[in-house]
């Protein structure tokens, strides 16, 4: 099967291939996933109680405090953090902490990625080519 290709803008470079983790929600790191676990802990998510971790983020944007950009961080230097980061539109806190964790992240799908992956699909994510391949289930 031939993968669906979307052009996006690269926000922190790398690339990652993985499952999709999907949320309409906007993700708060600091108070909303404990980094220790990669668990969203927020009970007002649509992700409560699931596992980020070494799964590609698909989300809206990031929302909350500077200090998320260090949860994020600190993520990565534990083991908890999400493969790579698709978002609508990148906002300062979350890109700074992709950045800073050398997660790679990209925004401004060309397509609506809402429409086009779900949870579980296979994705490859080529931030550096501006590029993400859908391979779904």
């Amino acid at each position: 099967m031939k993968p669906t290709i979307i052009k996006c803008r690269k926000i922190s470079k790398g690339h990652a291939q993985g499952e999709v983790i999907i949320t309409r929600d906007s993700i708060s790191f600091l108070g909303g996933v404990d980094p220790n676990t990669g668990m969203i802990i927020d009970p007002h998510h649509e992700l409560y109680g699931r596992i980020i971790s070494g799964k590609i983020l698909v989300m809206p944007s990031g929302k909350g405090s500077t200090v998320g950009s260090y949860v994020l961080y600190q993520m990565h230097k534990n083991n908890t953090a999400p493969l790579a980061i698709i978002a609508l539109e990148a906002e300062p806190i979350i890109a700074t902490g992709a950045i800073m964790a050398g997660i790679a992240m990209v925004d401004q799908p060309n397509d609506d990625i809402f429409d086009l992956v779900k949870d579980g699909d296979l994705v490859d994510l080529d931030a550096d080519a501006c590029n993400i391949k859908i391979f779904g289930k």
